[in-house]
């Protein structure tokens, strides 16, 4: 008797399956308080292209920088300091690819810039609603390339800067029609940088090109699908290297993932305190290893979550319904 397996790969040209990722609870780090280590209301956070993770710890006037841990390294601001350079409400942060921490200063209307120890750089931006000014900067994001891009929320527009504050372009009215917000809370920038945007008040995302030309985006379903997976309001969003965007669902206390092009793939979380609970989630990041780390604000803590990989239900449906599949790998056993 003679066995011969033949392994044939049928090609096809059909839609292909493309992997997300679904997060694991990891560790926490913070409690309530002034301490090293502690939080009030713990708004924005950013991983550094070396791995140390910066909080912008609002309601204490200071940055925190960590390990990916959770290890105190050190911190800098305070409510009153001279020249008025570190008197601050940090809000929003993030790390370009040299290193330096920016952060949006809400109260002040302005956007401080420092190394990765704290050094204080410069600053730019003034109260207002001209070019240049702002009223309400929440958020942050720096592309791959220096393109800085401000969420500012009480003028509903989102404007671009090089590194050293120069003005670029801006975008957005107030409204619910295209490249209009209703607050916009979150900006986040993909490695080809593509603009995403967390709409809080019109519950969606919106994405748009580096130069704000409007591409797509996605909401939730009406309300009689309350609770559906889509069902979402949005106070950040965060891009991985794979192109998966992740936002934090204030209304559900949740971490929502979609594709690209806004199809839901998975979610974690729920309202409370326990580990992979949150209250409040105000901002999310990813670092280059794909771990998620979410400010807890109103558990005045951080979350880190390991990532696994997942195949969009949408993907799977395409691949299966398509007429031309993808690639299949075909054993055939024959017995003589």
């Amino acid at each position: 008797m003679y066995i011969v397996i033949i392994v044939v790969i049928v090609s096809g040209i059909g839609t292909p399956v493309c992997a997300a990722t679904t997060g694991t609870y990891a560790t926490q780090w913070g409690s309530p308080g002034t301490g090293t280590g502690q939080f009030s209301a713990p708004w924005g956070i950013a991983v550094s292209p070396s791995g140390n993770v910066y909080v912008a710890d609002s309601s204490n006037s200071r940055i925190q920088e960590f390990t990916t841990e959770g290890t105190y390294i050190r911190q800098w601001g305070s409510p009153n300091t001279v020249n008025n350079k570190y008197r601050f409400c940090p809000y929003g942060i993030a790390v370009d690819p040299k290193g330096y921490v920016y952060v949006s200063d809400w109260c002040n209307n302005r956007i401080q810039v420092f190394t990765s120890t704290g050094t204080y750089v410069r600053q730019w931006g003034s109260s207002g609603n001209g070019t240049g000014q702002f009223y309400g900067p929440v958020s942050i994001a720096v592309s791959p390339r220096g393109d800085v891009y401000v969420a500012d929320y009480n003028n509903f527009r989102i404007q671009e800067f090089t590194t050293d504050g120069t003005y670029v372009r801006q975008w957005g009215s107030h409204g619910n029609g295209t490249s209009q917000f209703l607050f916009p809370v979150g900006v986040a920038v993909d490695t080809n940088g593509n603009v995403y945007v967390a709409d809080n008040g019109n519950s969606r995302i919106q994405k748009f090109t580096s130069t704000g030309e409007y591409i797509l985006q996605w909401k939730p379903e009406p309300a009689d699908t309350f609770n559906s997976q889509l069902q979402y309001l949005p106070t950040s969003v965060a891009v991985d290297t794979n192109g998966n965007v992740y936002v934090t669902d204030d209304n559900y206390g949740q971490i929502q993932v979609f594709t690209s092009t806004g199809t839901y793939v998975t979610q974690w979380g729920s309202v409370g305190i326990d580990a992979g609970q949150f209250v409040d989630p105000k901002d999310i990041t990813v670092d280059i290893n794909g771990d998620v780390y979410v400010a807890d604000t109103g558990n005045s803590r951080i979350q880190k979550f390991s990532t696994s990989t997942v195949i969009p239900t949408a993907s799977l449906e395409d691949a299966t319904n398509s007429a031309t599949p993808p690639n299949n790998l075909v054993i055939k056993l024959i017995v003589f």
